[in-house]
């Protein structure tokens, strides 16, 4: 187990984000009815009165991909990982205070994981507000 004192806290929390942010956003770009389930209507209507929902799931995609690249690449500044780290925190927080419908059985089974999500991105956000010190 000496190995563990090895890794770095914050690559294992970038890697982790930046495979899920590229899972999740070829996903929405790939297929975007299958994360109708997610959004809450009112949102959905909020989007369709401005765009197309597939449109606007495609675009969240772009962004997640993006957010992937930064989290992945080590030779993004740590200015512009630390802004993705908040806004991946800013994000779930959203999640958790929009979408979260705790008489929904399948959005209350999942909101466990957004919980853990919301936790490591601020760790990570942490983690990188230390490096600046």
């Amino acid at each position: 187990m000496s190995f563990l004192t090895k890794i770095n806290p914050e690559w294992s929390l970038r890697i982790g984000f930046g495979i899920m942010y590229l899972y999740s956003g070829s996903n929405l770009i790939l297929h975007p009815t299958a994360w109708y389930w997610a959004m809450p209507l009112w949102f959905k209507n909020l989007i369709t009165s401005v765009v197309n929902l597939d449109t606007y799931l495609r675009f969240q995609g772009i962004i997640e991909i993006f957010f992937a690249v930064v989290l992945l690449g080590w030779f993004f500044k740590n200015a512009i990982v630390k802004i993705v780290a908040l806004l991946s925190a800013l994000e779930m927080v959203l999640i958790l205070v929009f979408a979260f419908i705790p008489w929904s059985e399948a959005n209350f089974l999942i909101t466990f994981r957004d919980i853990g999500l919301l936790g490591g991105a601020v760790a990570l956000l942490a983690i990188l507000l230390k490096k600046d010190r």
